[in-house]
C-alpha cells in the first residue's frame, strides 16, 4: 500500500515524523509536502497534489492519504473536493475506525496543534489497520456520496 503525505507549514514537522515512524513500519511513503517549512504556503495546494498522486496511482483502491494542517480541517474541506475522495478528521482512534469500517476513507486528515505524536500514531495506525466493512448499507451511501454535486 501507498501512503502520499502532505502538510503545509502547521503540519511540516509532524509529517516528517510520521514519515519515519510509517517508513519504519514498512510502509511505501511518498512525500507530496515542501522540503523545507515555507511559513507562507497553503494547505490547498497539499491536498491536491496528494490527491492526485493517489488517482495516479498504479492501484489507486489501495493508495492511502493522510493530510496535516494547523486544525486539519481545511484539509479535510479541500480534499473532498475530489469525487472518490472520502476524508476524514479523526481526533481519536475510534473516530479513525468508524472513518475506515463504515465509510470506506481513503484520506485522512489530522490536526498537527490537538494531536501530540503518540495521538498520531494511535489514529494512523488505527485507520491504516481497520478495513472497510463492506456492508450494504455502507456501500449504498458511498455511492451516494460519489452522485452529490453531479
Amino acid at each position: 500500500m501507498n501512503i502520499y503525505l502532505g502538510a503545509d507549514h502547521n503540519g511540516f514537522e509532524r509529517k516528517k515524523e510520521l514519515t519515519a515512524y510509517l517508513q519504519r513500519c514498512g510502509y511505501e511513503v511518498i512525500d507530496e509536502g515542501d522540503t523545507a517549512r515555507q511559513p507562507e504556503d497553503d494547505f490547498p495546494q497539499f491536498a491536491g497534489r496528494v490527491v492526485h498522486a493517489m488517482r495516479a496511482d498504479g492501484d489507486p483502491s489501495a493508495a492511502r492519504g493522510i493530510l496535516i494542517c494547523g486544525s486539519g480541517q481545511g484539509m479535510c474541506m479541500a480534499a473532498n473536493r475530489f469525487r472518490g475522495i472520502r476524508a476524514c478528521m479523526a481526533s481519536d482512534q475510534e473516530s479513525a475506525r468508524s472513518a475506515r469500517n463504515d465509510d470506506d476513507s481513503n484520506v485522512l486528515c489530522l490536526s498537527a496543534r490537538a494531536l501530540d505524536m503518540d495521538a498520531t500514531v494511535g489514529i494512523v495506525h488505527t485507520w491504516l489497520m481497520t478495513p472497510f466493512a463492506g456492508a450494504g448499507r455502507f456501500k449504498r451511501r458511498i455511492a451516494e456520496l460519489d452522485e452529490l454535486g453531479g
